[in-house]
Formats: structure tokens, C-alpha cells, sequence
């Protein structure tokens, strides 16, 4: 059965220690209770297109270990088709998170299990992804299983959502098979081979110019993401790029907020939403989320996310 939105990525369960700060080299700080989360770029996408309403499939890769079971069980609660999700002989990956006080995080992920998912593997499993109307990828899996996934499943007339992270170069030929490529500001720099230029001091009219740069590139759409700033979005249709306004709300937890917005996207694009809308819903997706601790923990149903796009401003 063809679904809305199929995911192949990552999962990890996510080791969350609260810290006053980022250690510094060598130094030992002492944080709060360690909290074990579902997360991995992947599964966090796919529960958050499940949650938003979209019929979601994920294929993806956990070792026969107790972190396997726990995110197979929150993924299943979350609505997304866990039938895809292989057990491998290698440990489930894990992501060890340090959490300061301003919400913003530093990660460590171990992929493990997520090794796993090989070409050859994605090409045993091609029932579980051939055929999605929106394919969402990012590059927590071997990179050359997300080249081959995406150009088949192009071919195929799936829409290919690429959420370009951790940030490397893209080369043109994958670059032509993203409708959009998702990166945020350090990612859309990488994309281009840019390791020179420091993205801090930049505007959304520099984003703006990195975004139609990309299109130039190759990719058939962008979004960068600018987190408080929202996002820019270059789309096919459009002549200039759109400057997509943020909700402006307190920050709690930014983890897995990135992955909010993809796999929201990915719903609203399966659904026949225009790139600039989905993305509107999508910052609003991602607005609720960094109100709450955790990645998938904190993701709404669209119920929530309507009503607070409703009440408007606080």
C-alpha cells in the first residue's frame, strides 16, 4: 500500500542530562536525573508527520535491545507503521544530549544500528518506500543509501524531502532530486561547499541569496530554517524568495525541534499544500514542540497545533 509519507533514517534513544552550562575541556559538572528519550533525525520526522495527521511509514534500523523495543513502542503510540523497522545484530543508536538552561543542546550521536541500513538492505525493504507520495531523508544513515533511495524513488514520481544534516556538500546530482532540501544556516552553507563563511552576522536578505544559490545548484526547492527568525523558502513557482515569520514563544527544549518542522512539512506537502504554507504550519509545529522537553515527547497532534495557531499571538 502507497502511503502519504514514508521516512528511512534514523533512530536513537536520547540520553537527556539538564547541565548549568557546556563543559569545558576536561571539567566535570554535575547534572540532573538522566532522562531516556525516543529520538534519532528519522524517527523523530516520521512521529511528527504521524502525529500531524499523515499516514506514515518508517524505515529504519535498531539492535534486538531493550532501546529497540522502548522506540518501537513510542513510535507505534505516535501512529507510524513500525512494520519496517529492522533489528540488526549492532546496538540501537543512541544520542547523548546535554541540555543548558536557555533550551539549546549539544549532541553526541553513536549511530550504532543506524549503520546498518545499507543500500542493499533499503533495496529489500523498496515495498516499504516505493510509491510514498512525500519521502523524507536526512543524513544520519549511510549517505550512499540516501542517494540511491532518494534517485529511485524520484524516478518513481515521489516527492523527495531532504533534510540535509548533519551538515556536508551536496553534490549536484542529489542536489536536482530535492523538492525541497531542508537545511538550517550552517547545513544551506555546507550544501554548497561553503566551509569559509561564518553565517552569524547574516540577514534573512543573505539567506534569501544563499536560498536562490541553492536553487541555482540544482534543488528543485529550499527551505533554511533560522530558528527565532523563521524560515526562508525559495520555491519553483516563486520569482523571489518568501521570508516565513517564526511564533514567538519561550523556549524550553530545542531538541528535535528541526525534525518537527520536516516531518510537518512532509505531511502538509502530502496532502497537497503549496511548499510556503506547509512551511507556515510548520514553524508552528515547531513553536509547541521547543515549549517542551524532548524531541518526539514533545511533539503535538494537529488538534493542538491548529488551536495554537488559532489563539495567535500571546
Amino acid at each position: 500500500m502507497s502511503r502519504e509519507v514514508v521516512v528511512v533514517g534514523s533512530a536513537n534513544a536520547d540520553l537527556v542530562v539538564e547541565v548549568p552550562r557546556r563543559p569545558a575541556g576536561g571539567e566535570t559538572l554535575l547534572g540532573g536525573d538522566l532522562r531516556l528519550l525516543p529520538g534519532g533525525k528519522g524517527a523523530n520526522q516520521a512521529a511528527a508527520a504521524a502525529r500531524c495527521g499523515a499516514d506514515t511509514g518508517f524505515l529504519a534500523c535498531v539492535g534486538d535491545d531493550s532501546n529497540g523495543a522502548f522506540l518501537r513502542g513510542r513510535l507505534s503510540d505516535a501512529g507510524v507503521d513500525t512494520s519496517s523497522l529492522i533489528e540488526v545484530d549492532r546496538p540501537t543508536g543512541t544520542a547523548i544530549i546535554l541540555l543548558t538552561p536557555d533550551g539549546e543542546n549539544s549532541i553526541v550521536v553513536s549511530p550504532g544500528a543506524n549503520r546498518e541500513l545499507d543500500v542493499e538492505l533499503a533495496e529489500r525493504h523498496a515495498d516499504a518506500w516505493s510509491g510514498a507520495g512525500v519521502l523524507v531523508l536526512s543524513l544520519e544513515i549511510p549517505e550512499r543509501t540516501v542517494l540511491h533511495v532518494a534517485a529511485r524513488a524520484a524516478a518513481g514520481g515521489t516527492r523527495v524531502v531532504l533534510n540535509a544534516a548533519p551538515a556536508t556538500r551536496i553534490a549536484p546530482e542529489t542536489l536536482r532530486l530535492c523538492d525541497p532540501l531542508v537545511v538550517n544556516e550552517h547545513e544551506a552553507l555546507a550544501a554548497l561547499g561553503d566551509d569559509v563563511q561564518d553565517p552569524d552576522g547574516f540577514s534573512t536578505e543573505d539567506y534569501a541569496r544563499l536560498a536562490t544559490s541553492l536553487r541555482a545548484a540544482g534543488a528543485r526547492s529550499v527551505v533554511i530554517t533560522l530558528g527565532a527568525e523563521g524560515a526562508i523558502v525559495a520555491d519553483g513557482g516563486a520569482a523571489t524568495p518568501t521570508h516565513v515569520a517564526a511564533h514567538r514563544v519561550r523556549v524550553t527544549d530545542t531538541t528535535g525541534a528541526g525534525d518537527a518542522f520536516v516531518g510537518a512539512v512532509a505531511c502538509e506537502l502530502s496532502r497537497g499544500a503549496g511548499l510556503v504554507d506547509a512551511v507556515r504550519f510548520a514553524t508552528a509545529v515547531s513553536a509547541v514542540s521547543v515549549q517542551r522537553i524532548g524531541a518526539q515527547t514533545s511533539y503535538a497532534d494537529r488538534a493542538e497545533v491548529e488551536a495554537f495557531i488559532a489563539a495567535g499571538p500571546a
